[in-house]
């Protein structure tokens, strides 16, 4: 089975790639087989001859080193490929796969698909120049692969799902800090909707945070950017429907908030989510993706257009490129802790008050779909009335937006924005529990930063 986020969620998937490798898998000694460079990001990287190699060391826990001595960064992007950003160059590839029954797919960690470089922004003028094409292969080749079965094929997943009376009961007996109740949407959507609904038939590998050297006294005990100085900086809540693209829902609400954040609510954009889905070379529309690579590297190399240029429809579609239109840029972006492994609360409060709402990836549940209101934490019910669980190998994207503390319980929480509509949870947003990493949601987190040309 294929593990990826976003939608995770976390948790980036027609499904997501279905690779599986991971940080032990990676690091070590890579040859990198560069093409030719001087082009744009119109560029083909399907096929290219390469002209030129590199050497580049993984090291732990995120540093890079080329042949000649030059250190730089790295990151795993989940359990799918990795960058590297090195010697003023920026390098991205997805690790390899193949399919080798109806079902069937086998991971090849030691080397990459087709992937793509470009140089660093120095100089604040979008998109990045002087592109090209590569791929990698890892010097001491590991016999070690990954097989995964996917249930795309499971006729049990077009079985109604139903309202499920007895687990909503069930979440609100053993338990008083949040809500859980019916919605009579899910009476007419199946399985396979609900899946979609959470962004796809993947999970997350579990990734524990990084124990903080900060200890996070000196931060306020709330905040929240939806009434920061009395003002809100949160556009408003949107509903994904049953197309599993809330990576680029995350994502554009995170850069939406950012342009309001940098210009003081004068620019006040809704970004496209269906140029994301139809457009990007770095996910799977309707099938999840990831917001690292959306909000990140999609949003730093190509740009976002408006909702007006590019309305959501909610399907995979032919991109309509739309090259004419005027493109907003983000300028930085990266993982909380610097590097995939390296979140935690603290670290996720100091991101938040300084580049503004992180896109992080939670676990889906059952119990989570039926959330009303209050702190949601998971609960050990899995009274679902079924041997075969698909909440529990889905993964969502969504936007931590303010964090507090419940003054009755002393409870801890975040406050995140969900991609369900306002109809769901607390007008589209829930509280979860904070600081126990609850469904996830402190693994991983991605900050990013909308340029204006300051």
């Amino acid at each position: 089975m294929k593990i990826i986020i976003f939608c995770l969620f976390i948790g980036l998937v027609v499904s997501d790639l279905p690779t599986n490798c991971m940080y032990e898998d990676t690091v070590g000694v890579w040859t990198l087989n560069l093409g030719p460079s001087n082009q744009t990001n119109t560029i083909d990287c399907s096929k290219f001859q390469p002209v030129s190699t590199l050497q580049v060391e993984l090291t732990f826990p995120n540093y890079a080193v080329d042949e000649y001595g030059n250190i730089g960064k790295w990151t795993m992007i989940y359990n799918q490929g990795f960058e590297i950003n090195l010697n003023g160059r920026s390098y991205f590839a997805f690790q390899y796969y193949e399919q080798v029954s109806k079902n069937e797919f086998v991971s090849y960690c030691h080397k990459t698909f087709n992937g793509w470089v470009y140089d660093a922004v120095t100089d604040k003028k979008f998109p990045p120049k002087n592109w090209g094409c590569y791929d990698a292969t890892k010097k001491d080749k590991i016999t070690k692969f990954s097989k995964m079965t996917s249930i795309d094929d499971d006729e049990t997943l077009d079985e109604p799902y139903g309202l499920k009376h007895e687990l909503v009961q069930s979440i609100n007996n053993i338990q008083s800090l949040w809500k859980a109740g019916v919605y009579e949407l899910y009476a007419n959507l199946t399985i396979r909707d609900m899946i979609k609904r959470a962004g796809g038939n993947k999970n997350l590998s579990p990734v524990l945070p990084r124990p903080s050297l900060l200890d996070g006294k000196d931060l306020p005990d709330t905040f929240d950017w939806r009434n920061k100085h009395s003002s809100n900086f949160v556009s408003p809540v949107r509903n994904q429907g049953n197309c599993g693209s809330c990576y680029a829902f995350a994502s554009m609400a995170q850069l939406e908030s950012s342009a309001r954040i940098e210009t003081n609510n004068r620019i006040k954009p809704v970004f496209s989510t269906q140029n994301i889905v139809s457009c990007s070379p770095l996910s799977q529309g309707c099938e999840g993706g990831f917001p690292f690579l959306t909000a990140g590297r999609y949003a730093h190399s190509y740009g976002v257009i408006t909702e007006d240029k590019y309305p959501y429809i909610g399907n995979d579609t032919k991109c309509n490129p739309g090259s004419s239109d005027y493109r907003f840029f983000a300028s930085e972006y990266g993982y909380v802790g610097g590097f995939y492994g390296g979140c935690s609360e603290v670290l996720m409060r100091l991101a938040l008050i300084r580049y503004g709402p992180l896109s992080v990836g939670i676990n889906v549940t059952s119990e989570f779909m039926h959330y009303k209101g209050g702190i949601f934490y998971q609960p050990e019910t899995h009274l679902l009335g079924s041997k075969f669980n698909p909440f529990y190998l889905t993964n969502h994207a969504v936007l931590v937006v303010g964090y507090g503390v419940d003054h009755d319980s002393g409870t801890k929480y975040w406050v995140v924005k969900n991609s369900w509509g306002e109809g769901w949870g607390e007008g589209g947003f829930f509280r979860i529990r904070r600081g126990t990493n609850e469904i996830g949601i402190e693994s991983i987190a991605v900050f990013s930063k909308i340029y204006f040309g300051h």
